[in-house]
């Protein structure tokens, strides 16, 4: 190393401990930083003994709380260990909750769920919850709170009991039947002196988290509510199924349930819920897994004394008639409950139909071993023989009026100004009467039919036969059968195309076709032109059925698709058999009939006649004041 190299690292040195000697604290600066660390020592200790002392105090008011509680009535009760209790039978398998007593998971065995696995919970536990509420005269009694000893177990029976301080206990007694009805009771056991003389109710607090159980989120939600039964032969009224809901009932109930598309559990009270009773409805977003959150506040009977228990029965099980027929007459309360109401077959005229005519046709079809699919086309061929003769009156009006459009063109071109159109078609009235044809007559075998059409409408989508049963490309008919699907949802569509829907729209659009051509043959002068702007509409219809039924089940489309291909089949089928040159003779030989006899023509022609006559005598008294 040579002398200026050397010479340049001790100037370095010294700069470097120069610059370290110059900024280093003085003895002022250094106490000072000694000072804030202290602080911020101090600070965070005197923190986390804030913490530590806060916690130890919210421990010890818990504490105390519980000690005050339980030292009036629950001691023993309020401190315990979770336990489930299992009852079941060939249908259902219950899980009780020795926190609380009440029912905490409801299974049935006999149903697969929407990934094909074996048995469908209803719900599991923070999804349903039952509390009872006591008010006594110092103390409320909480159900949920209290923790309670199981005995009398067995496969059908649990008795649950919740002992107080002195003795008292409230008892929980549960009874499975041999199906899908629970019979359960409260009784509080030697506290009447717990309760004022005059307390003679207690409040129930039911609410139910509603679990997605079918593929279709929002068809399934459709039809999935709060029902509810107004007791005394009351009827039964539900809760909006399409948005948030809060009402206060003022009659008296004899149950509630809450619905899903398919299943139901439903709460009867022997002695009624009071009046005024509170439930709620609350819609669920897509993807969470749930439909709705369901919550009712009940009040119902209760002795203090002891003498005599609040006695319930719950049904929990498929909406399926024939079902709930035989499981309500294992209730024991005397009442008729009318639980197949929890099957939405349609307003009073549609649920006629389908009570009394459809059901019992779905129900011989399917007790012959035929598939799903196969009972519906059946029920339409079915329809459609029934059907068939007023089908057939009613095409054969229009081939009737069909075959008359050159006589009533030729007979009416004198009337082609706007003013004249009374006159056009009161002369139309007039030759379609001496031909003894009647315009109406093609409406009302049409009208007939729209009932049984809309009644299938609620019946399919309910009938649960047809949930989890496959048929051609339809793995279940009770949802859609898309053939393409995506992850975003588009507006009117969805996330999917369902490929009976499609079919249906296409059936509907030959159908349409079929009765715009039939309805334009027999059309005169303007009509016919109005017709032409008619026929869009009616192509328009099917496009708008897309849009409604794409998220729909696939057994109602698949319904509509085969019931409008075989009403095309027929409209064709007739118009190739009718002979209209044969037609338009017996139609000359009736108006000659009616010529030589005018006494045989209808009631109806010696009303236009008459109305004709009026018509010119004002037309007459027009001119003349002119």
């Amino acid at each position: 190393m040579n002398r200026d190299t050397l010479i340049g690292f001790v100037l370095i040195g010294l700069v470097l401990v120069g610059f370290a000697w110059w900024n280093q604290p003085s003895q002022e600066q250094l106490d000072a930083y000694q000072r804030q660390q202290d602080s911020i020592a101090a600070v965070q200790k005197e923190a986390e003994m804030a913490r530590i002392a806060e916690a130890e105090q919210k421990k010890a008011a818990a504490e105390a709380a519980a000690e005050g509680d339980s030292t009036a009535l629950f001691f023993s009760a309020l401190n315990g260990t979770s336990q489930p209790v299992v009852l079941k039978n060939d249908q259902v398998e219950l899980t009780f909750d020795t926190k609380g007593g009440t029912l905490t998971k409801a299974v049935l065995k006999n149903f697969t769920d929407r990934e094909g696995h074996q048995g469908v919970t209803l719900f599991e536990g923070e999804d349903q919850q039952m509390g009872f509420l006591l008010a006594g005269k110092q103390d409320n009694i909480i159900t949920r709170d209290l923790y309670f000893i199981p005995s009398n177990l067995s496969d059908s029976t649990v008795t649950m009991t919740a002992q107080a301080n002195g003795g008292g206990s409230i008892v929980l007694d549960y009874r499975l039947g041999p199906d899908h009805l629970l019979h359960f009771s409260l009784q509080a056991n030697g506290m009447s002196n717990v309760f004022a003389p005059n307390y003679k109710s207690m409040d129930v607090e039911w609410s139910d988290h509603c679990r997605q159980l079918e593929k279709g989120f929002s068809f399934e939600n459709r039809y999935t509510a709060i029902f509810y039964k107004e007791a005394n032969d009351g009827s039964t009224d539900n809760l909006s199924e399409t948005s948030d809901k809060n009402e206060k009932v003022e009659q008296p109930l004899d149950w509630v349930a809450f619905r899903n598309q398919f299943f139901s559990v439903a709460l009867i009270s022997k002695d009624n819920f009071e009046q005024d009773a509170e439930l709620s409805s609350t819609l669920n977003e897509k993807g969470s897994g749930y439909l709705k959150q369901f919550d009712a506040k009940l009040k119902t009977a209760f002795d203090p004394t002891g003498a005599k228990p609040s006695e319930f029965e719950m049904y929990i099980g498929p909406n399926d008639i024939r079902l709930i027929q035989d499981v309500e007459k294992q209730s024991q309360f005397g009442k008729n409950l009318d639980l197949e109401q929890l099957v939405n077959l349609g307003w009073w005229l549609f649920r006629l139909i389908n009570r009394w005519f459809t059901l019992y046709v779905f129900d011989w079809l399917s007790s012959l071993g035929f598939s799903m699919g196969i009972v519906l086309i059946l029920i339409t061929l079915l329809l459609k023989a029934i059907t068939f003769p007023m089908v057939k009156k009613s095409y054969m009006s229009s081939a009737k009026m069909r075959v008359l459009k050159p006589k009533l063109e030729e007979a009416t071109k004198q009337y082609d100004k706007p003013e004249d159109q009374m006159q056009k078609q009161q002369a139309m009235m007039q030759l379609y009467s001496q031909y003894g044809v009647s315009p109406l007559s093609g409406c009302l075998p049409m009208l007939i039919q729209m009932p049984i059409w809309i009644a299938m409408f609620w019946f399919v989508p309910n009938a649960i036969q047809l949930r989890g049963q496959s048929f051609l490309w339809m793995e279940d008919l009770a949802t859609y059968d898309p053939i393409v699907e995506w992850g975003t949802h588009i507006w009117g569509i969805g996330d999917h195309l369902s490929l009976s829907c499609l079919l249906f729209c296409g059936s509907n659009i030959l159908y349409s076709w079929f009765t715009m051509r039939q309805q334009r043959d027999q059309m005169v002068g303007q009509q016919a032109e109005q017709m032409k702007m008619m026929q869009w509409m009616m192509y328009l219809m099917p496009v708008m059925f897309f849009f409604m039924f794409n998220d729909y089940s696939s057994g109602l489309n698949f319904y509509y698709f085969v019931s409008l291909f075989f009403s095309s089949v027929i409209m064709w089928t007739l118009r190739k058999t009718t002979n209209d040159a044969k037609l338009l003779a017996i139609l000359e030989a009736r108006y000659k009939e009616n010529k030589a006899n005018p006494k045989k023509q209808s009631g109806l022609a010696a009303r236009l006649e008459a109305m004709q006559k009026q018509a010119e005598e004002l037309q007459r008294q027009r001119q003349q004041r002119k």
